[in-house]
Protein backbone atom coordinates (compact mmCIF):
# COMPACT_ATOMS: atom_id res chain seq x y z
CA UNK A 1 0.00 0.00 0.00
CA UNK A 2 1.09 3.66 -0.81
CA UNK A 3 1.48 4.69 2.98
CA UNK A 4 4.50 4.11 5.07
CA UNK A 5 3.76 3.25 9.12
CA UNK A 6 5.22 6.49 10.06
CA UNK A 7 3.11 8.80 8.09
CA UNK A 8 1.26 9.79 11.06
CA UNK A 9 4.29 11.48 12.46
CA UNK A 10 6.63 12.73 10.11
CA UNK A 11 4.97 15.32 8.25
CA UNK A 12 6.48 16.17 4.75
CA UNK A 13 4.87 19.24 3.71
CA UNK A 14 2.11 20.12 1.94
CA UNK A 15 2.33 18.96 -2.20
CA UNK A 16 0.27 20.91 -4.83
CA UNK A 17 0.37 18.40 -7.22
CA UNK A 18 -3.66 18.67 -8.65
CA UNK A 19 -4.37 15.41 -10.20
CA UNK A 20 -7.22 15.35 -12.65
CA UNK A 21 -9.95 12.78 -12.24
CA UNK A 22 -11.33 9.76 -14.90
CA UNK A 23 -14.06 10.88 -17.31
CA UNK A 24 -16.74 8.85 -16.76
CA UNK A 25 -17.77 9.54 -20.46
CA UNK A 26 -14.87 7.79 -21.61
CA UNK A 27 -15.61 4.76 -19.31
CA UNK A 28 -18.55 1.94 -19.84
CA UNK A 29 -20.38 1.05 -16.83
CA UNK A 30 -18.41 -2.63 -16.80
CA UNK A 31 -15.06 -0.50 -16.90
CA UNK A 32 -15.70 1.88 -14.49
CA UNK A 33 -17.01 -1.35 -11.95
CA UNK A 34 -13.01 -2.77 -12.56
CA UNK A 35 -11.32 0.30 -12.20
CA UNK A 36 -13.48 1.09 -8.95
CA UNK A 37 -12.37 -2.50 -7.68
CA UNK A 38 -8.60 -2.15 -8.54
CA UNK A 39 -8.91 0.99 -6.61
CA UNK A 40 -10.46 -0.86 -3.40
CA UNK A 41 -7.66 -3.94 -4.25
CA UNK A 42 -5.16 -1.79 -4.12
CA UNK A 43 -5.61 -0.89 -0.80
CA UNK A 44 -5.49 3.21 0.54
CA UNK A 45 -4.86 4.48 3.90
CA UNK A 46 -7.97 4.19 6.09
CA UNK A 47 -11.82 4.25 6.31
CA UNK A 48 -14.67 5.18 8.82
CA UNK A 49 -15.90 2.45 10.70
CA UNK A 50 -20.08 1.67 10.35
CA UNK A 51 -21.20 0.02 13.44
CA UNK A 52 -24.77 -1.06 12.68
CA UNK A 53 -26.60 -3.56 11.22
CA UNK A 54 -30.30 -3.14 10.04
CA UNK A 55 -32.45 -2.36 12.92
CA UNK A 56 -29.64 -0.90 15.07
CA UNK A 57 -28.96 2.64 16.19
CA UNK A 58 -26.80 4.68 18.35
CA UNK A 59 -27.65 3.96 22.00
CA UNK A 60 -27.77 0.16 21.35
CA UNK A 61 -24.64 -1.75 22.89
CA UNK A 62 -22.71 -3.84 19.96
CA UNK A 63 -20.32 -6.81 20.58
CA UNK A 64 -16.85 -7.38 19.94
CA UNK A 65 -17.63 -10.03 17.89
CA UNK A 66 -19.91 -7.66 15.78
CA UNK A 67 -17.35 -4.95 15.08
CA UNK A 68 -14.20 -7.93 15.24
CA UNK A 69 -16.41 -9.63 11.91
CA UNK A 70 -16.52 -6.12 10.16
CA UNK A 71 -12.83 -5.19 10.60
CA UNK A 72 -12.11 -8.72 9.29
CA UNK A 73 -14.05 -7.10 5.92
CA UNK A 74 -11.61 -4.04 5.78
CA UNK A 75 -8.47 -5.36 6.84
CA UNK A 76 -7.53 -6.56 3.15
CA UNK A 77 -7.82 -2.86 1.95
CA UNK A 78 -7.16 -0.26 4.61
CA UNK A 79 -4.10 0.42 6.42
CA UNK A 80 -6.40 1.52 9.18
CA UNK A 81 -9.58 2.10 10.78
CA UNK A 82 -11.17 5.48 12.45
CA UNK A 83 -14.04 5.25 15.17
CA UNK A 84 -16.63 8.13 16.12
CA UNK A 85 -16.92 7.29 20.28
CA UNK A 86 -15.74 5.31 23.03
CA UNK A 87 -19.57 3.65 24.37
CA UNK A 88 -21.75 1.24 23.98
CA UNK A 89 -19.37 -1.02 22.25
CA UNK A 90 -17.54 1.07 19.52
CA UNK A 91 -14.76 1.26 22.17
CA UNK A 92 -14.24 -2.72 20.64
CA UNK A 93 -13.10 -0.94 17.52
CA UNK A 94 -9.58 0.39 18.63
CA UNK A 95 -9.46 -3.18 19.64
CA UNK A 96 -10.62 -5.37 17.38
CA UNK A 97 -8.51 -2.71 14.55
CA UNK A 98 -5.34 -3.56 16.59
CA UNK A 99 -5.78 -7.40 17.27
CA UNK A 100 -5.44 -7.22 13.39
CA UNK A 101 -2.60 -5.04 12.68
CA UNK A 102 -4.36 -1.71 11.93
CA UNK A 103 -3.78 1.88 13.12
CA UNK A 104 -6.25 3.73 14.66
CA UNK A 105 -7.65 7.13 14.85
CA UNK A 106 -10.43 7.07 17.93
CA UNK A 107 -13.10 9.82 18.35
CA UNK A 108 -14.73 10.96 21.24
CA UNK A 109 -18.18 11.87 20.45
CA UNK A 110 -18.75 15.13 22.72
CA UNK A 111 -22.65 16.93 22.45
CA UNK A 112 -24.47 18.50 25.19
CA UNK A 113 -25.09 15.26 27.02
CA UNK A 114 -22.48 15.96 29.60
CA UNK A 115 -22.71 12.94 31.76
CA UNK A 116 -22.27 11.04 27.82
CA UNK A 117 -19.14 13.19 27.28
CA UNK A 118 -17.35 12.48 30.59
CA UNK A 119 -17.77 8.58 29.98
CA UNK A 120 -16.06 9.23 26.39
CA UNK A 121 -13.11 11.63 27.37
CA UNK A 122 -12.27 9.20 30.11
CA UNK A 123 -12.91 6.28 27.44
CA UNK A 124 -10.30 7.90 24.87
CA UNK A 125 -7.71 8.46 27.71
CA UNK A 126 -8.04 4.91 28.91
CA UNK A 127 -7.86 3.19 25.14
CA UNK A 128 -5.08 5.58 24.84
CA UNK A 129 -2.99 4.49 27.91
CA UNK A 130 -3.50 1.03 27.12
CA UNK A 131 -1.97 1.21 23.32
CA UNK A 132 -4.82 0.90 21.13
CA UNK A 133 -4.85 4.58 19.99
CA UNK A 134 -2.66 5.95 17.03
CA UNK A 135 -4.44 9.45 16.56
CA UNK A 136 -6.88 10.96 19.13
CA UNK A 137 -9.79 13.13 18.05
CA UNK A 138 -11.52 14.99 20.84
CA UNK A 139 -15.04 15.47 19.38
CA UNK A 140 -16.74 15.31 15.42
CA UNK A 141 -18.37 18.25 14.56
CA UNK A 142 -19.41 19.59 18.14
CA UNK A 143 -19.42 23.08 16.49
CA UNK A 144 -21.18 22.15 13.18
CA UNK A 145 -23.95 21.41 15.12
CA UNK A 146 -23.70 23.65 17.76
CA UNK A 147 -23.58 21.41 20.97
CA UNK A 148 -20.90 23.01 22.48
CA UNK A 149 -19.35 26.37 23.34
CA UNK A 150 -16.03 26.97 21.56
CA UNK A 151 -14.53 27.45 24.95
CA UNK A 152 -16.24 24.41 26.77
CA UNK A 153 -14.67 22.02 23.28
CA UNK A 154 -10.87 23.40 23.65
CA UNK A 155 -11.27 22.25 27.42
CA UNK A 156 -12.26 19.16 26.38
CA UNK A 157 -9.01 18.68 23.80
CA UNK A 158 -6.85 20.43 26.13
CA UNK A 159 -7.73 17.75 29.05
CA UNK A 160 -7.27 15.16 26.85
CA UNK A 161 -3.44 16.23 25.80
CA UNK A 162 -2.48 16.66 29.12
CA UNK A 163 -3.41 13.31 29.98
CA UNK A 164 -1.69 11.83 27.14
CA UNK A 165 1.27 14.09 27.33
CA UNK A 166 4.76 11.65 26.83
CA UNK A 167 2.83 8.91 25.36
CA UNK A 168 3.53 10.33 21.45
CA UNK A 169 -0.80 10.32 20.78
CA UNK A 170 -1.00 12.87 18.57
CA UNK A 171 -4.32 14.94 19.68
CA UNK A 172 -6.99 16.59 17.38
CA UNK A 173 -10.36 17.67 16.44
CA UNK A 174 -13.12 16.68 13.47
CA UNK A 175 -15.07 19.20 11.87
CA UNK A 176 -15.86 20.64 8.52
CA UNK A 177 -12.43 22.05 6.89
CA UNK A 178 -13.60 25.51 7.32
CA UNK A 179 -13.95 25.65 11.28
CA UNK A 180 -10.12 25.44 11.26
CA UNK A 181 -10.25 28.81 9.50
CA UNK A 182 -12.95 30.32 11.22
CA UNK A 183 -11.50 29.80 14.92
CA UNK A 184 -7.64 29.66 14.73
CA UNK A 185 -7.93 28.41 18.91
CA UNK A 186 -8.64 24.85 17.38
CA UNK A 187 -5.34 24.82 15.59
CA UNK A 188 -3.62 26.27 18.23
CA UNK A 189 -4.59 23.28 20.81
CA UNK A 190 -4.24 20.74 17.97
CA UNK A 191 -1.27 18.43 17.22
CA UNK A 192 -3.23 17.46 13.98
CA UNK A 193 -5.02 19.48 12.10
CA UNK A 194 -8.80 16.34 11.29
CA UNK A 195 -10.88 17.96 8.17
CA UNK A 196 -14.01 16.49 7.10
CA UNK A 197 -14.48 17.78 3.14
CA UNK A 198 -17.77 17.36 1.51
CA UNK A 199 -18.45 18.46 -2.56
CA UNK A 200 -21.69 16.37 -2.38
CA UNK A 201 -23.00 18.67 0.86
CA UNK A 202 -22.23 21.71 -0.64
CA UNK A 203 -23.90 20.73 -3.75
CA UNK A 204 -21.04 20.58 -6.12
CA UNK A 205 -21.71 18.25 -9.38
CA UNK A 206 -19.46 15.24 -9.78
CA UNK A 207 -17.72 16.43 -12.80
CA UNK A 208 -15.88 19.20 -10.64
CA UNK A 209 -16.15 17.42 -6.91
CA UNK A 210 -12.65 16.46 -6.78
CA UNK A 211 -11.38 20.12 -7.63
CA UNK A 212 -13.37 21.17 -5.01
CA UNK A 213 -12.29 18.95 -2.65
CA UNK A 214 -8.87 19.93 -3.30
CA UNK A 215 -10.36 23.17 -3.18
CA UNK A 216 -11.48 22.61 0.92
CA UNK A 217 -8.26 20.83 1.22
CA UNK A 218 -6.35 24.22 0.06
CA UNK A 219 -8.14 25.98 2.81
CA UNK A 220 -7.27 23.75 5.53
CA UNK A 221 -3.37 23.84 4.46
CA UNK A 222 -3.85 27.60 4.98
CA UNK A 223 -5.26 27.20 8.02
CA UNK A 224 -3.01 24.50 9.47
CA UNK A 225 -0.12 26.92 10.49
CA UNK A 226 2.01 24.01 9.47
CA UNK A 227 0.26 21.44 11.20
CA UNK A 228 0.00 18.00 10.16
CA UNK A 229 -3.52 16.94 8.39
CA UNK A 230 -5.32 14.21 7.85
CA UNK A 231 -8.75 13.81 5.85
CA UNK A 232 -10.66 12.44 8.39
CA UNK A 233 -14.31 12.19 6.15
CA UNK A 234 -15.32 12.75 2.61
CA UNK A 235 -17.50 10.30 0.38
CA UNK A 236 -20.24 10.45 -2.60
CA UNK A 237 -23.81 8.80 -2.00
CA UNK A 238 -24.34 5.56 -4.24
CA UNK A 239 -28.08 6.53 -4.05
CA UNK A 240 -30.82 8.33 -2.08
CA UNK A 241 -31.23 11.85 -4.11
CA UNK A 242 -29.66 14.62 -4.80
CA UNK A 243 -28.51 18.47 -3.34
CA UNK A 244 -28.61 21.24 -5.73
CA UNK A 245 -26.02 19.96 -8.47
CA UNK A 246 -24.52 17.08 -6.74
CA UNK A 247 -26.33 13.49 -7.55
CA UNK A 248 -26.32 10.24 -5.36
CA UNK A 249 -26.05 7.52 -7.70
CA UNK A 250 -23.45 4.82 -8.66
CA UNK A 251 -21.53 6.15 -11.01
CA UNK A 252 -20.98 9.16 -9.00
CA UNK A 253 -19.96 7.27 -5.63
CA UNK A 254 -17.66 5.08 -8.31
CA UNK A 255 -16.04 8.14 -9.81
CA UNK A 256 -15.45 10.15 -6.55
CA UNK A 257 -13.91 7.17 -4.48
CA UNK A 258 -11.84 6.63 -7.48
CA UNK A 259 -10.56 10.03 -8.26
CA UNK A 260 -10.26 11.20 -4.08
CA UNK A 261 -7.93 7.78 -3.68
CA UNK A 262 -6.01 7.98 -6.61
CA UNK A 263 -5.35 12.29 -5.70
CA UNK A 264 -4.47 11.54 -1.94
CA UNK A 265 -2.29 8.61 -2.78
CA UNK A 266 -0.21 10.87 -5.25
CA UNK A 267 0.22 13.49 -2.92
CA UNK A 268 0.89 11.13 0.58
CA UNK A 269 -2.08 12.85 2.10
CA UNK A 270 -3.99 10.39 4.76
CA UNK A 271 -7.52 10.21 4.32
CA UNK A 272 -10.37 8.23 6.25
CA UNK A 273 -13.28 7.87 3.52
CA UNK A 274 -16.48 7.84 3.98
CA UNK A 275 -17.69 4.92 4.61
CA UNK A 276 -17.31 1.33 5.02
CA UNK A 277 -20.81 0.01 5.23
CA UNK A 278 -24.35 1.36 4.07
CA UNK A 279 -26.55 2.06 7.38
CA UNK A 280 -29.94 2.28 7.76
CA UNK A 281 -30.35 4.30 10.80
CA UNK A 282 -28.83 7.81 9.42
CA UNK A 283 -31.94 8.44 7.10
CA UNK A 284 -33.28 9.95 10.15
CA UNK A 285 -30.11 12.64 10.59
CA UNK A 286 -29.64 12.89 6.18
CA UNK A 287 -32.99 11.69 4.55
CA UNK A 288 -32.83 9.02 2.28
CA UNK A 289 -29.33 9.78 0.66
CA UNK A 290 -27.88 9.53 4.49
CA UNK A 291 -28.37 5.54 4.35
CA UNK A 292 -26.03 4.98 1.34
CA UNK A 293 -22.43 6.00 1.92
CA UNK A 294 -20.84 2.42 2.32
CA UNK A 295 -18.19 1.11 -0.19
CA UNK A 296 -20.11 -2.21 0.97
CA UNK A 297 -23.80 -2.25 1.77
CA UNK A 298 -26.30 -3.00 4.76
CA UNK A 299 -25.61 -7.23 4.49
CA UNK A 300 -21.64 -6.23 3.97
CA UNK A 301 -21.52 -6.84 -0.01
CA UNK A 302 -19.23 -4.82 -1.88
CA UNK A 303 -21.29 -2.47 -4.03
CA UNK A 304 -19.91 -3.04 -7.14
Amino acid sequence: MSYREESYYKHKGYSQIATQGINLSELSIEELKKLWRKTLDDGFHGICFSMYEDGQEPGDNISFEQVERRVRILKPYVEAIRSFSCIEGNEYVPLAAKKHGLRTLVGAWLSDNKEDNEKEIEGLIQLAKDGHVDVAAVGNEVLYRNDLSLEELVAYIVRVKEALSGLDIPVGYVDAYYEFSRHPILVEHSDVILANLYPYWEGCPIEYALGHMQAMYGQVVDAAQGKPIIITETGWPSEGGSLKGAVAGPEAAMKYFIDAINWTKQNEIPIFYFSSFDESWKTGDEGDVGAYWGLWDKYEKLKF
